[in-house]
């Protein structure tokens, strides 16, 4: 079986600034695959050129068999993203959210299903800004699961947390390979990529430094 996805010497410059390059990895199907380095290291720009959010300068990519650079729009109906930065109106419910982008994808997974799939029952009415930290985490990855994706691309997902909430995010990681999703986590705590991957490649200013299991 052919790799998910499948990075061939990924090389992206902003201006003057290389920030990846010639970077080459596979992530295999039902594993959880690590992307771990300091931060500026380049791995947040690696995995919006794998989703076709930013164009590569050099390099080849192939995502379940799609080219991100010229099939973005059809690759985007097949994954399922955390961003570093996510954010939502404080104001907006948690079932608003869901039903807001549901309405953006042709067959969406129910919003009551993902409320309850994701331990939000309860806070089904709760507003963005009066969510903890770790429900909003629970909100963000069933938004990631709203189209039903083939790959979940996970970034910096439990920055900001505090130990226990970081715990149980693990754990919700765990669930998602366990529902037969292929997970690719971007983080820059080396705990958190022992704990949980399957595989991790090291990102160091734009390079691949190591490549093999977190032991």
């Amino acid at each position: 079986m052919p790799p998910v996805i499948t990075v061939e010497h990924l090389t992206k410059r902003y201006g003057n600034t290389v920030a990846v390059e010639d970077i080459s990895f596979t992530v295999e199907e039902g594993e959880i695959f690590g992307v771990i380095g300091p931060n500026g290291a380049g791995k947040t720009t690696t995995v919006e050129c794998v989703q076709g959010m930013r164009r590569a300068d050099g390099g080849s990519m192939r995502v379940l068999g799609l080219d991100p650079m010229t099939q973005a729009n059809a690759l985007r109906r097949r994954i399922g993203s955390q961003f570093q930065q996510s954010a939502l109106p404080d104001r907006l419910r948690v079932a608003e959210a869901l039903g807001l982008f549901a309405s953006f994808t042709p067959h969406p997974i129910a919003p009551d299903t993902l409320i309850e799939q994701w331990g939000l029952t309860e806070r089904r009415n709760a507003a963005f800004g009066d969510l903890s930290g770790g429900q909003r985490q629970r909100l963000f990855i069933a938004l990631a699961f709203i189209n039903d994706p083939e790959v979940v691309i996970l970034d910096e997902l439990t920055q900001g947390l505090d130990p226990q909430a970081r715990r149980a995010t693990w754990d919700l990681v765990r669930e998602i390979r366990a529902r037969g999703k292929t997970v690719v986590l971007v983080t820059h705590f080396m705990d958190e990529a022992e704990e949980l991957c399957d595989r991790v490649a090291v990102i160091d200013r734009g390079r691949v430094v190591g490549l093999d299991t977190p032991q």
